[in-house]
């Protein structure tokens, strides 16, 4: 039996060597037949923090690497546009 693969969304990246990846999964509900959309967080391995939030990446599992990290990040797919901004007009503040 393989290895699980998922792709998503990284939502955080504070932490050393680890990211939080949100992957959304698409499903009908059973009874009602509505089309539902739900997600789910996992933690996963970044060996050289190369990920960044707004990331997109694959995640295969992989064995416990911790207390919540069973995922391992394989390669990121897509990389989220990064604008440069200054932080006083974003507050309206005078940037004092």
């Amino acid at each position: 039996m393989g290895r699980k693969v998922l792709e998503g969304i990284v939502v955080s990246d504070k932490m050393d060597k680890t990211v939080v990846v949100r992957v959304e999964r698409v499903f009908r509900h059973p009874l009602f037949g509505k089309t539902v959309k739900k997600s789910k967080k996992f933690m996963a391995h970044d060996e050289d923090n190369q990920c960044q939030m707004g990331d997109r990446v694959r995640i295969v599992e992989t064995r416990p690497l911790s207390r919540h990290k069973r995922w391992r990040v394989v390669e990121i797919l897509e990389r989220e546009e990064r604008v440069a901004h200054d932080t006083a007009s974003d507050h309206g503040g005078s940037g004092r």
